[in-house]
């Protein structure tokens, strides 16, 4: 894996703002190559350093390496969340990149 693949998903995932969450895939598809498993590689090796809670799946769930759930994190920013306390991708998904 590249530096510059790997700063072009960390530059990402430092864009999307409090209280909003994106997908592995919409990175993917914004960086342009790749795809969520190569964004999630990324994220798993380097992305302690940026807001990896606001990084899901398309679901809203975190990867079983995430453990445990941000919860808090999500409560402080104010992240819509459904029940069962996955952020709710209706009205926190983010791809806003401009």
């Amino acid at each position: 894996m590249d530096e510059e693949y790997v700063e072009a998903v960390l530059s990402l995932v430092e864009r999307v703002p409090p209280g909003r969450v994106t997908t592995y895939g919409a990175i993917a598809e914004r960086v342009g190559r790749g795809g969520p498993r190569s964004v999630g590689r990324v994220m798993s090796l380097h992305g302690g350093g940026v807001p990896w809670w606001r990084v899901v799946r398309a679901d809203g769930s975190l990867p079983e390496f995430k453990d445990p759930t941000p919860l808090e994190e999500y409560r402080v920013e104010g992240t819509p969340l459904t029940p069962s306390n996955r952020p709710d991708m209706r009205r926190a998904f983010w791809d806003s990149w401009s």
